[in-house]
């Protein structure tokens, strides 16, 4: 019931957007703060870092990012769910905010009550790379592979409960395939031994999936997103394959539950804008990501299916983080 008031009250606030032109417009009366849930130097914190002067210059009020990490994301969207819902905290987060509710047995917060959706800044997902010698380089060629020898191959991730352990979940009852997951402290360790030959796959990050690639250290199987991915234009998905799995990720700004429509309006005007320009849309397709901007109703609705699809892989691996 709370999804659905929530899209019911995202339809109300397309239509008020629709209205808006007889509205004053909104500005904001304090400084601007956008919580990255990170520690610095990431990539949603430097994404962070690149809006948040042009989100200045357009509301004429300082724009101050501050790196809140810890719990998975959790300490940061904690503070900024408890803000008021005036403008002046939002925060700029990962596609796990749909999937932690599901990962707790009392889940840390309401995702449709305590957040706001306003756009995403930036769109992509992972990428399946393999070390470099295993015998197969597409989707169906692996699928027989695993088949014919259940249990052998195995899968890194960069912890249970993550985006690339829930690929693993979802891969194996998409494909019908055994394969064995080994969780890592982070992705830079997964990585290592993937390039050592430890293990035999991992569901990557593009930007250092392409540099993988690029280094001769990996190879490149398939795209786990809706669509391909535009640095690697080449490269399969794996619906193209024949495999109904894949969920396009994003990085995304969220204010507190109850925020007005000229609040969020104004909030994604500008930063549609600001990821717009051609030195942000560059910066972001050389990261192997696209830009975002979507609509608030609109991202609303991408939201809420992504945590219902998240739910099931979810519950069905039986995956709990307590």
């Amino acid at each position: 019931m709370r999804a659905v008031t929530w899209l019911l009250a995202a339809a109300c606030l397309a239509a008020a957007f629709g209205a808006n032109t007889a509205q004053a417009q909104w500005k904001p009366e304090k400084p601007i703060r956008i919580v990255v849930p990170f520690t610095p130097g990431g990539g949603t914190d430097l994404q962070a870092r690149r809006i948040a002067p042009a989100l200045a210059e357009a509301f004429g009020v300082a724009v101050v990012v501050e790196n809140k990490p810890g719990g998975g994301t959790l300490i940061g969207a904690r503070e900024v769910a408890k803000a008021a819902p005036d403008g002046s905290t939002l925060l700029y987060t990962v596609a796990a905010m749909t999937q932690l509710p599901h990962l707790y047995a009392t889940p840390p917060f309401d995702l449709f009550k305590d957040f706001t959706p306003i756009t995403p800044g930036s769109l992509g997902g992972t990428v399946l790379v393999a070390r470099i010698d295993v015998p197969f380089s597409n989707v169906r060629d692996l699928i027989d592979y695993a088949k014919r020898n259940p249990g052998k191959l195995n899968v890194g991730s960069y912890g249970t409960g993550t985006t690339p352990h829930l690929n693993v979940e979802f891969l194996k009852r998409t494909a019908g395939i055994d394969v064995v997951h080994i969780p890592y402290p982070g992705p830079a360790q997964a990585n290592q031994d993937l390039y050592g030959g430890r293990i035999d796959m991992y569901f990557d990050g593009p930007t250092t999936a392409i540099a993988s690639a690029k280094g001769g250290k990996a190879k490149l199987i398939a795209a786990a997103t809706e669509k391909r991915i535009p640095a690697l234009p080449d490269l399969q998905t794996f619906h193209e394959a024949g495999l109904n799995f894949g969920v396009d990720g994003w990085i995304a700004f969220f204010g507190p539950g109850g925020m007005k429509p000229e609040i969020v309006n104004a909030l994604h005007r500008e930063i549609a804008r600001i990821v717009g320009t051609p030195e942000f849309r560059k910066f972001i397709f050389d990261s192997g990501l696209d830009y975002g901007g979507m609509p608030p109703a609109e991202f609303a609705a991408k939201v809420k299916s992504d945590y219902e699809r998240w739910g099931r892989v979810i519950r069905d691996a039986r995956v709990k983080l307590d």
